[in-house]
């Protein structure tokens, strides 16, 4: 009785809190250009419309909705978010307003901190946050009347698509995840890449530079971005980083929202992420996943490597062992021959986005 009573009590207090607050940043409302400026063309066959919904957090997500022009009746529906660092106007947008040609009501959505969507500091990242982003977008879409709340799913790029994982193991709503090209911010934010940093020397050096940011912030009372992809490009730049500036950089995929396209995350905006691990229940993932990756892709690890882990309870890279997963037959894992990872994003050259999979996919699940 006297620990129901202290939660009822807090519970009271928090309301008044909350009454009585004036109004921040992440709870202003947000705006929105209203003329289409995307980096690919609008589809006849959709109807595109500008929405926001709000988070948990409090903070009010701008998101694109696309409808098939044919819609009827309450619908399958699917959001959209990735690569980490860029804008609905970019390749989510993209996935979203293909998905819905393909029968799908379909949501991209800029996450918190980023493009449209409110939050400050601008350009901040956390997994708390960006998993309550997805959840948030599966709050709205449930409640459409032309959606049918039990046939949702969600669909991640790059490193939302290790984010698209994180909120599939917490929310049983979401009955069908594909992960695309994906990676684990938590790992690549903590180990470095290929975990070449895993180790306490490195990481203690790392807490000491953001720490340091965090100082510089503290005594100025504003954040310095640490800048997006690379520019100008180093002739000695590795592959994958000339594949980003090829897609970021370019009349392919630029956009003056985007992040990776400008000034980047500030410079201790991932600091969240490079202080946890996540993914640590992806095992317990009852309904169905896909994970696909270029067979070229530099990320190609983080989605091998997530797909063990969720299917046996163990592989390199994570350190928990756990059970292996209860329903392992509605998982697969697809490489697709001689992608790289932005590839995945646009289709690149050969375009290699499978969509007809995705297509059969989420209609084979989300039923």
């Amino acid at each position: 009785m006297k620990q129901l009573f202290i939660i009822a009590l807090s519970a009271l207090l928090l309301s008044a809190c909350a009454q009585n607050k004036t109004t921040s940043m992440n709870e202003q409302s947000v705006s929105m250009t209203q003329e289409w400026d995307k980096t690919f063309p609008l589809s006849e066959k959709v109807n595109h419309e500008k929405v926001t919904f709000k988070t948990q957090y409090g903070f009010t997500l701008a998101a694109d909705l696309y409808i098939p022009k044919n819609a009827n009746g309450k619908m399958k529906a699917i959001a959209v978010s990735g690569p980490f660092g860029a804008i609905k106007e970019q390749c989510s947008g993209l996935y979203a307003m293909t998905m819905a040609e393909r029968g799908f009501i379909t949501l991209a959505f800029d996450p918190s901190f980023t493009g449209e969507s409110s939050g400050e500091p601008r350009r901040t990242a956390s997994p708390d946050i960006n998993t309550e982003d997805f959840l948030a977008a599966v709050d709205y879409l449930s409640m459409r009347e032309d959606v049918d709340a039990e046939k949702i799913g969600i669909i991640g790029i790059c490193g939302w698509g290790g984010i698209a994982l994180n909120a599939a193991a917490a929310d049983p709503r979401i009955k069908a995840t594909a992960a695309m090209t994906m990676y684990d911010m938590s790992r690549v934010n903590g180990n470095g890449y290929f975990d070449a940093d895993d180790n306490e020397e490195a990481r203690f050096a790392a807490r000491k530079a953001l720490a340091d940011e965090r100082m510089k912030a503290a005594r100025t009372g504003k954040t310095t971005q640490g800048g997006g992809v690379v520019d100008p490009l180093p002739e000695d730049a590795p592959q994958f980083v000339k594949d980003y500036y090829d897609y970021y950089k370019t009349p392919r995929g630029y956009h003056e929202r985007s992040g990776n396209s400008n000034d980047g995350w500030h410079t201790f905006g991932c600091q969240a992420y490079a202080n946890t691990r996540f993914l640590y229940y992806i095992n317990e993932i009852r309904s169905a996943v896909l994970i696909v990756h270029g067979e070229k892709a530099h990320s190609r690890y983080f989605g091998e490597n997530a797909y063990e882990y969720m299917m046996t309870g163990k592989a390199e890279g994570y350190d928990a062992v756990r059970k292996p997963n209860p329903v392992p037959e509605n998982k697969e894992l697809m490489v697709i021959p001689g992608a790289s990872h932005c590839d995945l994003y646009d289709g690149g050259k050969d375009k290699v986005i499978p969509w007809d999979k995705l297509e059969s996919f989420f209609n084979g699940n989300l039923k």
